[in-house]
């Protein structure tokens, strides 16, 4: 199946391990061209290599997307070195507290959305121009199931529901442009240095079989392939259609119908 994507370029923060990698591995796989960011030499430089193996250009910056101040520095260093972004990944995210309300801190809670929801949005800001310019571009904004129904930390659950807010609204107002922004919303997916890795690596047996049992209709947690694949197709001139949207990958894990 021809994405008709080939040649593009794309940005994706929190690139170089996790989905963000699955993400970018798979973009190549279709001709597109990656840049990632992330916050360790090594493991940039081992995911550019492997990206750059698949037969496209590629391009690593180190960099902490969560500190907003840094991002117009970064935009420059990619459009000077590796050219202006047709598609946009904010694929960085995480929690910077595990408590609940009373237990959270609004220093924490501010940061959160830092890293989740303001690093998405001036990234958004700085690089919607240039699609808006050529009358093409993609822009995916990774939350989480947690931001659709009641889950995870206050910090976590508050700031992915804002991203599908901005993405929404995003959408809607540039649907006229050439640009499609949806979200996705992925279940509980295993991967190297992940939480669910974690969370196996730091329970029991019976533990992590009681969560699967409770939790994961398909009886296994969610695995990295089937997010890239849909983060390709989502790119590609086949979802022309689809804009606004919050796209469930979670293997029937939510309780929401919609």
């Amino acid at each position: 199946m021809d994405l008709n994507i080939k040649g593009k370029n794309a940005l994706i923060t929190g690139g170089s391990r996790g989905l963000g990698k699955q993400a970018a591995l798979s973009l190549a796989s279709e001709g597109v061209n990656i840049a990632i960011c992330g916050r360790t030499v090594e493991t940039i430089e081992k995911t550019v290599k492997e990206i750059s193996d698949i037969g496209v250009t590629s391009y690593g910056v180190v960099a902490d997307v969560s500190d907003i101040s840094v991002l117009p520095g970064m935009v420059s260093e990619i459009s000077n070195n590796f050219g202006d972004i047709d598609i946009l990944i904010n694929n960085a995210g995480g929690t910077k507290s595990r408590a609940d309300i009373l237990g959270t801190e609004t220093v924490d809670f501010k940061s959160t959305f830092d890293l989740n929801v303001f690093s998405g949005f001036v990234l958004m800001r700085l690089l919607i121009p240039h699609m808006q310019c050529q009358k093409w571009g993609r822009v995916l904004n990774v939350a989480s199931i947690w931001g659709r129904e009641y889950g995870g930390n206050i910090s976590y659950m508050s700031s992915k529901a804002a991203l599908i807010a901005l993405t929404k609204h995003a959408a809607v107002s540039l649907a006229s442009t050439g640009i499609l922004i949806n979200s996705i919303a992925p279940g509980s997916i295993e991967h190297e240095g992940g939480s669910w890795e974690r969370f196996r690596n730091e329970n029991t047996i019976e533990i992590v079989e009681s969560f699967i049992q409770q939790n994961l209709p398909m009886g296994k947690f969610g695995w990295p392939e089937p997010f890239g694949a849909l983060v390709s197709f989502l790119c590609s001139d086949l979802a022309g259609m689809i804009t606004g949207s919050s796209i469930v990958i979670d293997g029937g894990q939510s309780i929401s119908m919609v």
